[in-house]
């Protein structure tokens, strides 16, 4: 264990290109050593943070940074997809030379207070099944199990050995219109409040930040939405669901193979997307198709 000599906090609503080196080099180095993986989002929230940050010129307090001098030992990231008044998801790691230090317990505090100061009600707290650091820390917090997700990755060369018939399906890019349809379709896929018309997600500002909605029609009629992510040539599969009157028709299986032939088009090197692990029938899917099981991601819901 090396001892902490000249620390000092950094916090800032979002990441610059040198903080994004030093993060990604910690995350790194973290998983490499524990064999564990880290949900930070952070291609994501730095295209999401440069958009909001154009449009109003005000955000939160997302970051928070831990150096030892110049050497980056600890970071906690907060994150929230699905527009304004979603639940904020806390990941974060430090360096498994710098533990037992409290530095990961500075870092929370000051995170605790931030969300405090939003008057968010809960957060989930995020941790690899397989981190005992992660599990102990969070169990400490008095923090509830609310569901686990596999992150699954796309074996390419299995994919392509697959045989797929012509899609009776199109893609339609969603546009700002389409916000309510999409509000309303999480609403039935995934139990989401209904929206406020000032919540709604907008479709062309989810493109800014690297997502793509799309709508699947059959005859010029929708029948289901899928969510494209690709940023720096990380491809995403998100959000992806099938209208109850139209499902059991093999839809499903169509949307996804669309998904993942459009992202390798646009040149993705690799593709990944999240499954609760009691959705067995998503999980059937997914695997048919070439996906394979990399971790599995527990969430703890912290009520305040």
């Amino acid at each position: 264990m090396k001892t902490i000599k000249k620390p000092w906090i950094k916090l800032r609503e979002t990441i610059d290109q040198a903080d994004f080196e030093r993060i990604n080099e910690l995350k790194e180095l973290c998983c490499r050593t524990e064999q564990t993986a880290l949900k930070l989002e952070l291609d994501y929230k730095r295209e999401a943070a440069q958009t909001e940050a154009a449009k109003s010129g005000i955000l939160p307090i997302n970051e928070f940074m831990y150096f030892d001098d110049q050497q980056l030992i600890g970071y906690i990231g907060l994150s929230s997809f699905g527009g304004v008044g979603s639940e904020i998801e806390v990941n974060g790691m430090v360096h498994p030379d710098y533990r037992r230090q409290g530095v990961f317990s500075q870092l929370f505090k000051l995170a605790n207070e931030e969300w405090n100061r939003r008057g968010t009600k809960s957060v989930l707290l995020l941790s690899d099944r397989g981190s005992e650091a992660g599990q102990g820390f969070i169990q400490k917090t008095g923090a509830s199990y609310d569901h686990s997700e596999y992150e699954m990755l796309l074996d390419r060369e299995q994919f392509v050995k697959l045989s797929y018939e012509s899609s009776r399906l199109t893609f339609r890019k969603a546009s700002n219109g389409d916000a309510g349809e999409i509000a309303r379709q999480n609403a039935i896929y995934f139990g989401d409040e209904t929206e406020s018309p000032d919540e709604l997600m907008l479709p062309e500002e989810e493109e800014a930040k690297g997502m793509s909605i799309f709508f699947a029609e059959k005859d010029q009629e929708i029948i289901g939405k899928v969510h494209l992510q690709l940023i720096s040539q990380a491809g995403g599969i998100y959000g992806l669901g099938v209208l109850p009157e139209h499902r059991r028709q093999g839809f499903g299986r169509d949307m996804l193979v669309m998904g993942i032939q459009k992202l390798i088009e646009e040149k993705a090197e690799s593709i990944n997307l999240q499954v609760a692990t009691e959705n067995g029938n998503a999980l059937d899917l997914y695997k048919s198709c070439g996906f394979i099981e990399a971790s599995t991601m527990d969430y703890f819901q912290l009520k305040k």
